[in-house]
């Protein structure tokens, strides 16, 4: 049952393809494309502005992490602009607090914000125009003012009051006369278009040379004034969703001694095409699990609405998630077998344990007291309760999550040029604005245990395990596709749907996309306050009836949405002799350019 209609056209051209989850964002892409810039000079335009214009999603105090195919080779890199915990921050030290989990907001869960390091890293050693030549566009929507989508002032309206007496930094900056902004009247972030225009001054006044200006601004941000003002602010005591005020963790020296760096992908072969995600630090190895369990259906036989499909691919998940839960975290301090997990004689295992009923339990491999992990994992899981405003990722509103919580864009150029970013971090809602700079840093640190012993154990100065997971994807060593999306732990499940679709069902990019789409929250989910909700299936109603009546006699316990409220994946790709782009309909706010 493929889709003719689609929301959008099926784009496709020869010079340049962009897709962003914000049309502001995907314009400048192309603009910076249009003007000489490569793909990565476009994409570090593209994310400055992602920051001004979904200020709810991500931020310059928030993090990135990237996939990138240079033209010419055949091997991506990933950019880790993933800042880590600081040097202060230990289990000990927390539950001394009388805390037995991390926030979800406030100060205690800031990471290092890593994003400006990762963008400049890729302008520096991928890029070829000048900071001035990509950053204006942000700094011209932070200073001149930009649209509001809904999803921001929806986010501001119910945080008002707690603005007014918690955070009044973040007041100063996202109300306007004590309320909530006019959802149809331009905004403007000047303090950020300042700090951004004191970047861009200082590293101009050391010199003509690019990549000196480039080291000058890293300077600035982590050695210089932004990171002086943070190490001030996080001295503060401040409210977060605990219901108490705790200081900050925070500091300068922290900022100092953070630089974002380039590592291997970790890359599996997969029905002709090869598959590259980031490291056992993110979830990105999920992705490769299951797609290493479904080598052993045939996909392109189960009818892409039906039953069959989607409880293969949800039972094929819950395996990979439980061992994301049981396994993952940064591999520079902890051990993660990650080639055992990426075998093929391991996925031949675990596919025995797929059934044809849904399965109720959370079962990782047997590796390593993986199951007692588990045990105590499951034990934690939504122990402690928010209290106020700021609960998960990062929305104070009720609104569902699986609208989104990030951004993401993908680009590729005439050269083959290839990126997928999915920057995140600094929310709005997450934490408090930073005096003098106009933003807030990175909550990220809220994913993590207080628990000793386990991969994802709060440590210092590493890297949380992060839900963020852009996917580059390579046929016979060529880029071939580009592909992400927000939505926290829904990221790998939207984006394998959309895959599978593609290769197996052969529908183009936009209609992958725009088919119904659906998602498990059998998982220990990444976000304050951790919860686990056993057999839970979400479908948008698209669905039909009958699939939907067989999963439920199938044991899955199901919530229809409405017809578009999952996903929002983005992509580009190149194959056919033209570079393609498409971007979800949903929220009405992605797009899609190329020519």
């Amino acid at each position: 049952m493929q889709p003719t209609f689609t929301t959008r056209p099926d784009i496709r051209g020869t010079f340049g393809a962009v897709a962003t989850t914000h049309w502001l964002a995907t314009q400048t892409g192309m603009a910076v494309l249009e003007r000489g810039g490569n793909a990565f000079d476009a994409a570090v335009a593209a994310g400055f502005v992602l920051q001004i214009v979904e200020p709810h999603l991500n931020g310059p105090g928030g993090e990135l992490p990237a996939i990138v195919l240079r033209a010419g080779t055949d091997t991506p890199e990933v950019i880790c602009g993933q800042g880590p915990f600081p040097a202060s921050a230990t289990p000990a030290r927390l539950t001394a607090m009388g805390l037995t989990q991390m926030p979800g907001t406030g100060l205690l869960p800031a990471v290092v914000p890593g994003a400006f390091d990762g963008w400049m890293l890729l302008l520096r050693d991928y890029g070829t125009l000048t900071l001035r030549d990509v950053l204006s566009y942000a700094i011209a929507y932070a200073g001149r003012g930009f649209p509001l989508v809904p999803r921001i002032v929806a986010t501001i309206i119910p945080a008002v009051d707690y603005f007014k007496s918690e955070w009044p930094s973040s007041g100063e900056v996202w109300l306007v006369n004590g309320k909530a902004p006019h959802p149809d009247k331009p905004f403007r972030t000047p303090a950020i278009a300042e700090m951004y225009k004191r970047i861009l001054g200082e590293a101009e006044a050391s010199g003509g040379d690019r990549i000196r200006q480039i080291e000058a601004a890293r300077r600035a941000f982590y050695k210089g004034f932004v990171a002086e003002a943070i190490d001030h602010f996080y001295r503060s005591e401040l409210m977060d969703s605990t219901g108490a005020r705790h200081r900050g963790l925070l500091t300068g020296d922290d900022l100092a001694h953070y630089a974002a760096h380039i590592e291997p992908a970790v890359s599996i072969d997969y029905h002709g095409v090869t598959v590259h995600k980031l490291g056992p630090w993110s979830q990105g190895p999920l992705l490769l699990q299951t797609l290493r369990l479904l080598e052993g259906y045939d996909i392109a036989a189960m009818e892409p609405l039906g039953p069959e499909f989607v409880h293969t691919m949800v039972e094929a998940l819950k395996l990979g998630f439980a061992d994301r839960d049981a396994f993952y975290g940064d591999p520079e301090s902890v051990d993660v077998p990650l080639e055992t997990l990426l075998s093929q004689e391991y996925a031949q295992e675990r596919r025995k344990l797929i059934g044809e009923r849904a399965s109720m339990d959370l079962r990782p491999g047997d590796l390593g007291g993986a199951r007692m992990r588990i045990a105590r994992v499951l034990a934690m899981a939504g122990k402690e309760k928010p209290v106020g405003p700021g609960a998960g990722e990062p929305t104070f509103a009720p609104l569902p999550p699986e609208w989104g919580d990030t951004v993401h864009l993908d680009i590729v150029d005439a050269a083959g040029n290839m990126i997928s970013a999915t920057p995140s971090g600094g929310w709005l809602q997450g934490s408090p604005v930073v005096p003098g700079l106009g933003f807030p840093v990175s909550t990220r640190g809220q994913i993590c245990w207080l628990e000793e012993g386990h991969p994802s154990t709060l440590r210092p100065r590493t890297r949380p395990r992060i839900t963020l997971s852009p996917t580059l994807v390579t046929r016979d060593g060529e880029p071939y596709l580009a592909i992400g999306t927000p939505g926290g732990d829904q990221q790998e499940q939207w984006i394998l749907t959309v895959f599978v679709r593609l290769v197996h069902h052969r529908m183009s990019l936009q209609q992958a996309i725009d088919a119904p789409m659906f998602q498990t929250r059998h998982m220990v989910q990444s976000f304050h306050p951790r919860a686990f909700e056993a057999g839970r299936v979400i479908l948008e109603d698209r669905f039909p009836a009958e699939t939907r009546a067989e999963l439920e006699k199938r044991g899955h316990l199901l919530t229809v949405e409405g017809p578009w409220a999952l996903g929002r994946i983005c992509a580009v790709g190149r194959w056919g002799g033209f570079l393609r782009a498409a971007a979800t309909p949903r929220l009405m706010q992605a797009y899609a350019a190329g020519r």
